[in-house]
C-alpha cells in the first residue's frame, strides 16, 4: 500500500470502507476498498465472490479491479476511480433527465448485466448506489460482494439486495431465484431515473409487497401460481389492488419506455426479459436508418442531435425527378 496515498474518505459500509487514493508514481486516482474482516491467507482472499467474479469479468460497463493487496492480514481492493454513483448524480440535478440520457444510462447498465449473465454471474444487489458514473455519459456496475454464479446450486440466501429494489420472489423468500432478480431491479431504477423518487419505497418486507401491489395490482394467480405458493408457505395473503396505468406513475416516460418498464416489472420472473433481449426492445431502437417509401424520405433518429432534411424539399426533389423521367420515357 506504500505505492498509494490516501486523499479522502468516499464511503463506509458493512463489509468495508472506501477511500480515494492516488498512485504516487503515476498520479492516477483510484478507489481503495479496505475490508473490515481479517484475511490470514491468499487462498481465503482469492475465494471471495467479489474477487472471483471481477477476475472473470472484463467489460466497459463493469468496474475494473486494478489489483488486490493483502498487508498485515488486511485486504485492499484497488479499483478504477469513478466520480460519483447514480444516486448522487440524480441528487445533483436541478431538473429531470431528458429521455435520451435515461436511455443511454439504461443501455449501459443492461450491456454490463448482459455480459455478466452471459458469463455465468448475477449481481443480486442492483441499486443506484452500486452504479458508478462520470455523468450520464459513462455508467459502470460496481460492488460484486453479493454476486453469485448462475451455475451454483440453490438454495440461495433469501436476504439479498436493498429492499426497494428487491424482486417479489425474493421478498416471498424464494431460494430458487436467478438472473431475473437483476432485471426487476433495473425496472425499479428505470422508473426512478424519470421521477427521482424510488418506485416502491417499502419500510419492511411486507410493506414492500404492499407498495408493489398498490402500483402493479394484485398478481393474477394463473399468471404466477408459484408466487401464491410462496405466499402460502409464509401464511401471507396478497393485498387486493387494481393495477395503475404506469404512465400515471411515471408520466414523463415515452410509450416505449413504459412498455419496457412493464416487462421488467413482471410479477412472474419467467416473463421478465433477459438483459440481452431487453436491449432489443423498441425503446433502444434509435440510430437506425428508416426508409419512408411513400415519399422517399430517409430519416436518422439518433440519441443527441437530430438533423433531418425537410420533407417538403424531399417531396419536391422526388416530383422533379419523376417529371424528368416521365419526359424521357415519352
Amino acid at each position: 500500500m506504500n505505492r498509494y496515498m490516501t486523499l479522502n474518505q468516499l464511503g463506509d459500509g458493512t463489509y468495508g470502507s472506501v477511500v480515494l487514493g492516488q498512485n504516487i508514481d503515476t498520479g492516477e486516482k483510484v478507489a481503495i476498498k479496505r475490508m473490515k474482516r481479517k484475511y490470514y491467507s491468499w487462498d481465503e482472499a482469492m475465494n471471495l465472490r467479489e474477487v472471483k467474479s471481477l477476475k472473470k469479468l472484463n467489460h466497459a460497463n463493469l468496474i475494473k479491479l486494478r489489483e488486490v493487496i493483502r498487508e498485515n492480514d488486511t485486504l485492499y481492493f484497488v479499483f478504477e476511480y469513478m466520480k460519483e454513483n447514480l444516486y448522487q448524480l440524480m441528487r445533483s440535478q436541478s431538473k429531470f433527465f431528458p429521455e435520451q440520457s435515461i436511455r443511454n444510462i439504461l443501455y449501459q447498465i443492461l450491456q454490463g448485466l448482459a455480459f455478466m449473465h452471459r458469463h455465468g454471474f448475477f449481481h443480486r444487489d442492483m441499486k443506484p448506489e452500486n452504479l458508478l458514473c462520470c455523468g450520464p455519459e459513462l455508467v459502470k456496475i460496481a460492488d460484486f460482494g453479493l454476486a453469485r454464479e448462475t451455475r451454483s446450486r440453490p438454495p440461495y440466501t433469501d436476504y439479498v439486495s436493498t429492499r426497494w429494489y428487491r424482486a417479489p420472489e425474493v421478498l416471498l423468500h424464494s431460494i430458487n431465484y436467478s438472473t431475473p432478480i437483476d432485471l426487476w431491479a433495473v425496472g425499479c431504477i428505470m422508473a426512478e431515473l424519470y421521477t427521482f423518487r424510488p418506485l416502491f419505497p417499502g419500510t419492511s418486507e411486507i410493506d414492500q409487497i404492499f407498495k408493489i401491489c398498490s402500483v402493479l395490482g394484485t398478481p393474477d394467480k394463473k399468471e404466477w401460481f408459484e408466487g401464491y405458493q410462496l405466499a402460502s408457505a409464509m401464511n401471507f395473503k396478497f393485498p387486493q389492488f387494481k393495477r395503475l396505468a404506469l404512465n400515471t406513475v411515471v408520466p414523463n416516460a415515452s410509450r416505449d419506455g413504459i412498455h419496457l418498464m412493464e416487462l421488467l416489472l413482471s410479477w412472474n420472473p419467467i416473463r421478465r426479459p433477459s438483459a440481452q433481449s431487453a436491449l432489443r426492445q423498441p425503446y433502444f431502437q434509435v440510430g437506425q436508418q428508416r426508409l419512408n417509401q411513400e415519399v422517399g424520405e430517409v430519416s436518422y433518429a439518433k440519441i443527441g442531435q437530430q438533423k433531418r432534411q425537410p420533407v417538403q424539399l424531399m417531396k419536391s426533389q422526388i416530383s422533379l425527378l419523376q417529371s424528368n423521367s416521365n419526359k424521357q420515357l415519352k
